[in-house]
Protein backbone atom coordinates (compact mmCIF):
# COMPACT_ATOMS: atom_id res chain seq x y z
CA UNK A 1 0.00 0.00 0.00
CA UNK A 2 1.53 3.36 -0.96
CA UNK A 3 1.33 5.96 1.81
CA UNK A 4 1.90 9.80 1.20
CA UNK A 5 3.75 12.04 3.79
CA UNK A 6 3.72 15.21 4.84
CA UNK A 7 6.81 15.90 7.11
CA UNK A 8 6.07 19.37 8.99
CA UNK A 9 9.27 20.05 10.57
CA UNK A 10 12.58 18.87 9.35
CA UNK A 11 14.50 18.72 12.29
CA UNK A 12 17.17 15.93 13.28
CA UNK A 13 14.38 13.42 14.20
CA UNK A 14 12.01 13.69 11.10
CA UNK A 15 15.64 13.43 9.05
CA UNK A 16 16.73 10.37 10.61
CA UNK A 17 13.46 9.24 10.34
CA UNK A 18 13.56 9.83 5.90
CA UNK A 19 16.72 7.93 6.09
CA UNK A 20 15.25 4.94 8.32
CA UNK A 21 12.74 4.37 5.65
CA UNK A 22 15.26 4.18 2.92
CA UNK A 23 17.06 1.85 5.49
CA UNK A 24 14.07 -0.38 5.91
CA UNK A 25 12.31 0.08 2.84
CA UNK A 26 12.80 -3.27 1.31
CA UNK A 27 11.11 -4.66 4.76
CA UNK A 28 8.51 -2.38 5.55
CA UNK A 29 6.90 -3.44 1.71
CA UNK A 30 7.81 -6.72 2.58
CA UNK A 31 6.33 -7.79 5.86
CA UNK A 32 3.76 -4.69 5.94
CA UNK A 33 3.09 -3.38 2.35
CA UNK A 34 3.85 -0.25 3.18
CA UNK A 35 5.40 2.12 0.28
CA UNK A 36 5.53 5.50 2.24
CA UNK A 37 6.55 8.66 -0.17
CA UNK A 38 7.52 11.98 0.66
CA UNK A 39 5.26 14.50 -1.27
CA UNK A 40 5.77 17.44 1.15
CA UNK A 41 8.09 19.20 3.34
CA UNK A 42 7.48 22.34 5.70
CA UNK A 43 10.45 23.97 7.56
CA UNK A 44 10.29 26.90 9.51
CA UNK A 45 14.50 28.17 7.91
CA UNK A 46 14.49 26.16 4.78
CA UNK A 47 11.31 26.79 3.09
CA UNK A 48 8.18 24.37 2.30
CA UNK A 49 8.37 22.08 -0.63
CA UNK A 50 5.38 20.33 -2.15
CA UNK A 51 5.71 17.46 -5.10
CA UNK A 52 2.62 15.28 -5.29
CA UNK A 53 5.02 12.89 -7.47
CA UNK A 54 7.41 12.59 -4.57
CA UNK A 55 10.68 14.06 -2.89
CA UNK A 56 13.52 12.53 -2.39
CA UNK A 57 13.73 12.66 1.54
CA UNK A 58 17.42 11.87 1.81
CA UNK A 59 18.40 14.02 -0.77
CA UNK A 60 16.15 17.10 0.89
CA UNK A 61 18.10 15.76 4.41
CA UNK A 62 21.35 16.06 2.96
CA UNK A 63 20.40 19.54 2.32
CA UNK A 64 18.64 21.11 5.01
CA UNK A 65 21.37 19.57 7.17
CA UNK A 66 23.88 21.20 5.01
CA UNK A 67 22.08 24.35 5.67
CA UNK A 68 20.96 24.71 2.12
CA UNK A 69 17.23 26.01 0.79
CA UNK A 70 14.52 22.95 0.33
CA UNK A 71 13.83 25.62 -3.09
CA UNK A 72 17.22 23.66 -4.98
CA UNK A 73 14.53 20.44 -5.21
CA UNK A 74 11.65 22.07 -6.51
CA UNK A 75 10.50 21.78 -10.28
CA UNK A 76 8.83 24.97 -10.66
CA UNK A 77 6.90 28.11 -8.75
CA UNK A 78 3.72 26.02 -7.50
CA UNK A 79 5.84 24.11 -5.83
CA UNK A 80 6.69 26.19 -2.96
CA UNK A 81 4.54 26.97 -0.69
CA UNK A 82 4.61 29.85 2.15
CA UNK A 83 3.75 28.07 5.49
CA UNK A 84 3.07 24.45 6.95
CA UNK A 85 -0.63 25.25 7.11
CA UNK A 86 -0.66 25.92 3.18
CA UNK A 87 1.53 22.40 2.68
CA UNK A 88 -1.33 20.61 5.07
CA UNK A 89 -4.15 22.50 2.44
CA UNK A 90 -2.35 21.16 -0.58
CA UNK A 91 -1.67 18.02 0.50
CA UNK A 92 -4.19 15.02 -0.33
CA UNK A 93 -6.80 14.13 2.19
CA UNK A 94 -7.41 10.71 0.53
CA UNK A 95 -7.06 8.38 3.98
CA UNK A 96 -3.72 7.45 2.85
CA UNK A 97 -1.69 10.35 3.63
CA UNK A 98 -0.26 11.05 7.03
CA UNK A 99 0.74 13.79 8.58
CA UNK A 100 4.34 14.08 10.69
CA UNK A 101 4.47 16.36 12.61
CA UNK A 102 7.92 17.28 14.16
CA UNK A 103 8.09 20.94 14.87
CA UNK A 104 9.66 22.96 18.11
CA UNK A 105 8.01 22.22 21.62
CA UNK A 106 5.86 24.65 23.15
CA UNK A 107 4.96 23.62 26.63
CA UNK A 108 2.53 26.69 27.01
CA UNK A 109 -0.14 25.77 24.17
CA UNK A 110 1.31 23.29 22.27
CA UNK A 111 1.42 25.47 19.18
CA UNK A 112 2.29 25.72 16.30
CA UNK A 113 1.68 21.57 16.44
CA UNK A 114 -2.01 21.51 17.54
CA UNK A 115 -3.00 23.65 14.61
CA UNK A 116 -0.71 21.67 12.25
CA UNK A 117 -2.68 18.41 13.58
CA UNK A 118 -5.91 20.02 13.81
CA UNK A 119 -5.82 20.99 9.81
CA UNK A 120 -4.50 17.81 8.75
CA UNK A 121 -7.27 16.12 10.83
CA UNK A 122 -10.11 18.13 9.30
CA UNK A 123 -8.30 17.51 6.00
CA UNK A 124 -9.08 13.90 6.20
CA UNK A 125 -4.85 13.13 6.96
CA UNK A 126 -3.78 10.75 9.70
CA UNK A 127 -1.12 12.18 12.14
CA UNK A 128 1.87 10.69 13.82
CA UNK A 129 4.06 12.84 16.07
CA UNK A 130 7.12 13.19 18.15
CA UNK A 131 6.09 16.52 19.57
CA UNK A 132 4.84 16.07 23.06
CA UNK A 133 2.98 19.61 23.22
CA UNK A 134 0.12 19.16 21.31
CA UNK A 135 -0.81 15.45 23.68
CA UNK A 136 0.32 17.88 26.97
CA UNK A 137 -1.67 21.23 25.82
CA UNK A 138 -4.40 19.67 23.92
CA UNK A 139 -5.11 16.03 23.58
CA UNK A 140 -8.79 15.68 24.57
CA UNK A 141 -9.98 18.21 21.78
CA UNK A 142 -7.17 16.37 19.24
CA UNK A 143 -8.81 12.99 20.36
CA UNK A 144 -12.15 14.22 19.76
CA UNK A 145 -11.34 15.33 16.17
CA UNK A 146 -9.32 12.64 15.10
CA UNK A 147 -12.30 10.53 16.02
CA UNK A 148 -15.05 12.78 14.00
CA UNK A 149 -12.91 13.18 10.82
CA UNK A 150 -11.62 9.01 11.21
CA UNK A 151 -8.43 9.47 11.47
CA UNK A 152 -5.66 7.91 13.08
CA UNK A 153 -3.49 9.74 15.71
CA UNK A 154 0.03 8.07 17.40
CA UNK A 155 2.43 9.76 18.99
CA UNK A 156 4.84 6.72 21.01
CA UNK A 157 7.71 8.92 20.43
CA UNK A 158 6.13 11.41 22.84
CA UNK A 159 8.02 9.68 25.88
CA UNK A 160 10.64 7.29 26.26
CA UNK A 161 11.87 8.27 22.54
CA UNK A 162 11.02 4.55 20.61
CA UNK A 163 10.13 2.70 23.99
CA UNK A 164 6.47 1.18 23.80
CA UNK A 165 4.50 2.86 26.13
CA UNK A 166 0.88 4.05 24.92
CA UNK A 167 1.14 0.84 22.93
CA UNK A 168 1.74 -1.36 25.15
CA UNK A 169 -1.32 -0.05 27.21
CA UNK A 170 -3.50 0.47 24.49
CA UNK A 171 -2.83 -2.83 22.34
CA UNK A 172 -1.53 -5.50 25.24
CA UNK A 173 -3.04 -4.43 28.43
CA UNK A 174 -6.61 -4.75 27.95
CA UNK A 175 -9.10 -4.05 31.16
CA UNK A 176 -5.92 -2.83 33.27
CA UNK A 177 -6.66 0.53 35.10
CA UNK A 178 -3.37 2.44 35.07
CA UNK A 179 -3.79 4.27 38.68
CA UNK A 180 -0.73 6.10 38.93
CA UNK A 181 3.25 6.40 37.82
CA UNK A 182 6.66 7.35 38.82
CA UNK A 183 9.36 7.67 36.33
CA UNK A 184 13.12 9.36 34.87
CA UNK A 185 12.21 10.71 32.10
CA UNK A 186 14.89 13.69 31.09
CA UNK A 187 18.06 12.30 29.68
CA UNK A 188 20.16 15.70 30.58
CA UNK A 189 18.95 16.07 34.00
CA UNK A 190 19.73 12.61 34.46
CA UNK A 191 23.63 13.37 32.65
CA UNK A 192 23.56 15.65 35.01
CA UNK A 193 23.06 14.26 38.08
CA UNK A 194 25.65 11.38 37.61
CA UNK A 195 28.03 13.84 36.63
CA UNK A 196 27.81 15.50 39.71
CA UNK A 197 28.22 12.31 41.54
CA UNK A 198 31.34 12.87 40.70
CA UNK A 199 31.93 16.10 41.60
CA UNK A 200 30.98 19.07 39.04
CA UNK A 201 28.88 21.12 39.55
CA UNK A 202 25.78 21.69 37.59
CA UNK A 203 26.98 24.40 35.10
CA UNK A 204 30.31 22.55 34.78
CA UNK A 205 28.21 19.18 33.96
CA UNK A 206 25.93 20.88 32.05
CA UNK A 207 28.77 22.66 29.72
CA UNK A 208 30.27 19.01 29.16
CA UNK A 209 27.30 18.31 27.86
CA UNK A 210 26.79 21.11 25.35
CA UNK A 211 30.20 20.70 24.09
CA UNK A 212 29.06 16.53 23.85
CA UNK A 213 26.07 17.40 21.98
CA UNK A 214 23.77 15.82 24.72
CA UNK A 215 22.08 19.09 25.92
CA UNK A 216 21.08 21.92 24.20
CA UNK A 217 22.28 25.73 24.15
CA UNK A 218 19.60 26.80 26.44
CA UNK A 219 19.13 23.58 28.75
CA UNK A 220 16.30 25.39 30.94
CA UNK A 221 13.58 23.59 29.78
CA UNK A 222 15.64 20.28 31.03
CA UNK A 223 17.13 21.88 33.91
CA UNK A 224 13.71 23.13 35.43
CA UNK A 225 11.63 20.48 34.51
CA UNK A 226 9.57 21.95 31.73
CA UNK A 227 10.28 18.86 29.37
CA UNK A 228 9.55 16.36 32.23
CA UNK A 229 6.27 18.38 32.86
CA UNK A 230 5.03 18.17 29.64
CA UNK A 231 6.09 14.02 29.31
CA UNK A 232 4.36 13.72 32.67
CA UNK A 233 1.06 15.59 31.18
CA UNK A 234 1.23 13.55 28.16
CA UNK A 235 0.97 10.34 30.06
CA UNK A 236 -1.73 11.37 32.26
CA UNK A 237 -3.76 12.51 29.96
CA UNK A 238 -3.45 9.51 27.93
CA UNK A 239 -3.44 6.72 30.04
CA UNK A 240 -5.19 7.93 32.84
CA UNK A 241 -7.65 9.75 30.95
CA UNK A 242 -6.85 13.20 32.99
CA UNK A 243 -6.84 16.84 31.25
CA UNK A 244 -3.44 18.27 32.99
CA UNK A 245 -0.76 20.83 31.16
CA UNK A 246 2.35 21.17 32.10
CA UNK A 247 1.64 24.19 34.11
CA UNK A 248 -0.63 22.02 36.56
CA UNK A 249 2.17 19.88 37.70
CA UNK A 250 3.85 21.02 40.50
CA UNK A 251 7.16 21.67 39.36
CA UNK A 252 11.15 21.79 40.57
CA UNK A 253 14.16 21.38 38.53
CA UNK A 254 17.54 20.07 39.67
CA UNK A 255 19.43 23.88 39.76
CA UNK A 256 19.39 24.27 43.56
CA UNK A 257 21.02 21.13 44.38
CA UNK A 258 24.80 21.22 45.12
CA UNK A 259 27.51 18.61 44.08
CA UNK A 260 28.29 18.22 47.52
CA UNK A 261 24.30 17.14 48.33
CA UNK A 262 24.61 14.81 45.82
CA UNK A 263 27.78 13.23 46.76
CA UNK A 264 25.99 13.01 50.15
CA UNK A 265 23.15 11.18 49.28
CA UNK A 266 25.26 8.64 47.06
CA UNK A 267 27.80 8.41 50.24
CA UNK A 268 24.85 6.88 52.19
CA UNK A 269 22.95 4.63 49.49
CA UNK A 270 20.87 6.61 48.02
CA UNK A 271 20.70 8.60 44.71
CA UNK A 272 18.87 11.73 43.44
CA UNK A 273 17.01 11.68 40.21
CA UNK A 274 14.63 14.08 38.82
CA UNK A 275 11.13 11.95 38.97
CA UNK A 276 8.05 12.77 37.24
CA UNK A 277 4.86 11.07 39.01
CA UNK A 278 0.94 11.53 39.10
CA UNK A 279 -1.18 9.53 41.36
CA UNK A 280 -5.22 9.82 42.42
CA UNK A 281 -5.97 11.92 45.30
CA UNK A 282 -9.88 12.37 46.54
CA UNK A 283 -10.93 12.02 43.20
CA UNK A 284 -8.61 13.69 41.29
CA UNK A 285 -5.28 13.29 39.36
CA UNK A 286 -2.27 14.73 41.12
CA UNK A 287 1.30 15.15 39.43
CA UNK A 288 5.05 16.61 40.32
CA UNK A 289 8.12 17.20 38.82
CA UNK A 290 10.60 17.01 41.65
CA UNK A 291 14.20 15.84 42.80
CA UNK A 292 13.98 12.95 44.76
CA UNK A 293 16.95 11.05 46.65
CA UNK A 294 15.89 7.44 46.13
CA UNK A 295 17.20 4.40 47.77
CA UNK A 296 20.00 2.33 45.80
CA UNK A 297 17.26 -0.64 45.67
CA UNK A 298 14.83 1.34 44.02
CA UNK A 299 14.79 0.51 39.64
CA UNK A 300 14.74 4.68 39.12
CA UNK A 301 18.01 4.75 41.02
CA UNK A 302 19.94 2.44 38.96
CA UNK A 303 19.59 4.41 35.79
CA UNK A 304 22.81 5.88 34.69
CA UNK A 305 23.42 8.26 32.24
CA UNK A 306 21.30 8.49 29.28
CA UNK A 307 18.86 5.86 30.41
CA UNK A 308 15.08 6.69 31.14
CA UNK A 309 12.45 4.39 33.39
CA UNK A 310 8.87 4.15 33.80
CA UNK A 311 6.91 2.45 36.31
CA UNK A 312 3.28 2.11 35.85
CA UNK A 313 0.86 1.60 38.99
CA UNK A 314 -1.85 -0.73 37.29
CA UNK A 315 -4.98 -2.09 39.45
CA UNK A 316 -4.49 -5.87 37.99
CA UNK A 317 -0.98 -6.02 36.77
CA UNK A 318 0.59 -4.18 40.20
CA UNK A 319 3.97 -2.28 39.27
CA UNK A 320 5.02 -2.90 35.34
CA UNK A 321 8.78 -0.99 34.39
CA UNK A 322 10.01 -0.03 31.39
CA UNK A 323 13.45 0.87 31.03
CA UNK A 324 15.44 2.79 27.88
CA UNK A 325 19.62 2.39 27.77
CA UNK A 326 20.65 5.19 26.13
CA UNK A 327 17.63 6.72 24.34
CA UNK A 328 18.10 9.22 21.52
CA UNK A 329 17.76 10.23 17.96
CA UNK A 330 17.42 6.92 15.93
CA UNK A 331 15.46 5.44 18.84
CA UNK A 332 13.02 8.30 18.90
CA UNK A 333 13.00 8.16 14.40
CA UNK A 334 11.68 4.45 14.97
CA UNK A 335 8.82 5.50 17.05
CA UNK A 336 7.95 7.77 13.97
CA UNK A 337 7.82 4.54 11.86
CA UNK A 338 6.75 2.58 14.26
CA UNK A 339 3.50 4.25 14.39
CA UNK A 340 3.44 4.48 10.50
CA UNK A 341 3.04 0.72 10.41
CA UNK A 342 0.49 1.23 13.58
CA UNK A 343 -1.65 3.60 10.72
CA UNK A 344 -1.08 0.72 7.78
CA UNK A 345 -2.21 -1.95 10.50
CA UNK A 346 -5.41 0.38 10.88
CA UNK A 347 -6.26 0.76 7.24
CA UNK A 348 -5.59 -2.97 6.01
CA UNK A 349 -5.93 -6.34 7.12
CA UNK A 350 -2.58 -7.60 7.81
CA UNK A 351 -1.43 -10.14 10.20
CA UNK A 352 -1.99 -9.03 13.64
CA UNK A 353 -4.24 -6.42 12.92
CA UNK A 354 -6.35 -4.92 15.43
CA UNK A 355 -10.12 -3.44 15.23
CA UNK A 356 -10.20 0.35 15.08
CA UNK A 357 -10.36 1.76 18.26
CA UNK A 358 -10.36 5.05 19.55
CA UNK A 359 -7.21 6.57 19.50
Amino acid sequence: MGIDLVLVGFGSVARRFVRLLREREDQLAREYDLSPRVVAIATARHGCLVEPDGIDAVRAADLVGAGRPLSELGTGADTFAANALEVIARTPGDGRTVMVETTVLDVWNGEPAVSHIRAAFERGQHVVTANKGPIACAYRELRATALWHGVEFFFEGTVLDGIPVFNLVRETLPSVRVTGFRGVLNTTANFALEAMEGGKELAQAIGDMQRAGIAEADPSMDIDGWDAAAKAATLVNVLMDGDLRPSDVRRTGIRGLTAAQVRGARAVGRRYKLVSSAWMEGGMIRAEVTPEDLPIEDPLAQLRGLDNALVLKTDLLGEIVITERDGGLTETAFALLADLVAVRRRLGALPGSPARRTP
